[in-house]
């Protein structure tokens, strides 16, 4: 198991799922007496970053939907994409004021929701971290998400493994790096795990970055932003790869920057003769149909339903008094070590989409 050190210069570091090995019980009470539980019709808080990915905006929902389902109150809010951090501060904050006594963060920016979330605390409230780690503060009760470090080693690997069949005569690999929002606690934690897999193969040769871009402050994509990826990837390829330079793969951290490098791409006629090896992550619908014509090779699936139904469990455990249940101690947000619970991600490619999104029937009807 990994331990995730957090510092304030880098970050490195419906059916419920159990992981085999690494399950326990979280030995952490909140230190807010939530532990007392709380009754039927009180408010639960979510606070999610924006509506940029898909999975946000089916998160919201099925919050909304199972919250309701769970016999509590639903306040969901998101902090618009155009907006700064202070806009999530502010909804956390009312939503302290209106007595919620759970609150779920999926963190704008992850280092600059401490004292929202230590105010939480004082008014009686449990917090937990969806998705993305609240850094720098011991309030935060329990974090919940998908191994993102192994999300990284699946897009690494399968990069490596694309080239070398779409490519099999080739005996080294140009390829180019993409990274996440430095503002999101995750974007390291991917590209650490893709780095670990691609980093051995960078120093034997066998991988060139012909940018020679691969420092994660280089790589960066400010606010998940597909123009961003798309302006950074079209200057990447006219100042590296003009005339005969072979463009072999990309690393997209996830979907929605997959495919504005492949609009790059085509419009600078790179995917001729053959399309680069492209990764990506979500299961976003419109890249499906890519990954089954093969102009994306591949995404992850990380079950947005299944992430929500954990959390909800987490909630309703905490209304009667009992502490959730967590299966990793890897998690130190700077402060403390947050009691986690983690979900395995699925490397999906042409190969086994429809079968990894049989149970997702929209899904699924995409790989038909």
């Amino acid at each position: 198991m990994r331990k995730f050190a957090i510092t304030t210069v880098a970050i490195a570091g419906v059916a419920l799922m159990a992981l085999s090995g690494c399950s326990s019980r979280g030995t952490t009470t909140s230190s807010s007496g939530a532990a007392a539980g709380f009754k039927a019709g009180s408010t639960i808080g979510v606070a999610l970053p924006d509506k940029t990915s898909e999975n946000w905006v089916l998160a919201g929902k099925l919050f909304e939907e199972g919250i309701a389902k769970a016999g509590f109150k639903a306040d969901v809010q998101y902090a618009p994409a155009t907006n700064t951090v202070s806009e999530q501060q502010n909804q956390i904050t009312s939503m302290t004021t209106k007595g919620a006594k759970v609150i779920v963060i999926g963190a704008k920016d992850g280092s600059q929701l401490g004292s929202q979330v230590s105010a939480a605390h004082s008014a009686g409230a449990s917090v937990i971290a969806y998705d993305r780690l609240i850094l720098n503060t011991k309030d935060v009760d329990y974090y919940v998400a998908y191994d993102n470090e192994k999300v990284g080693e699946l897009q690494g690997q399968a990069l490596l493994d694309g080239m070398k069949a779409r490519f099999p005569d080739a005996k080294t690999y140009n390829i180019e790096l993409f990274s996440g929002s430095s503002d999101d606690a995750n974007a390291p934690v991917f590209f650490k795990g893709a780095m670990k897999i691609l980093q051995p193969k960078i120093d034997d040769g066998t991988l060139k970055v012909v940018s020679g871009q691969t420092d994660i402050k280089q790589t960066a994509t400010a606010g998940w932003l597909a123009q961003n990826a798309q302006t950074r990837m079209d200057t990447l390829l006219a100042a590296n790869y003009t005339g005969s330079t072979v463009l072999n793969g990309v690393l997209s951290p996830n979907d929605t920057l997959a495919r504005a490098i492949i609009t790059s791409i085509h419009a600078a006629g790179k995917d001729k003769p053959v399309q680069p090896v492209i990764t990506g992550q979500d299961s976003e619908a419109a890249s499906i149909p890519l990954i089954m014509t093969g102009v994306q090779y591949s995404t992850i699936n990380k079950d947005t339903t299944k992430l929500v139904a954990q959390t909800i469990a987490m909630i309703k455990d905490l209304a009667a008094g009992k502490t959730p249940s967590t299966n990793s101690t890897d998690y130190n947000n700077g402060v403390k070590v947050v009691p986690t619970y983690l979900l395995p991600p699925e490397l999906v490619t042409k190969d086994n989409a429809a079968e990894s999104y049989k149970n997702t029937p929209s899904l699924e009807a995409l790989t038909k």
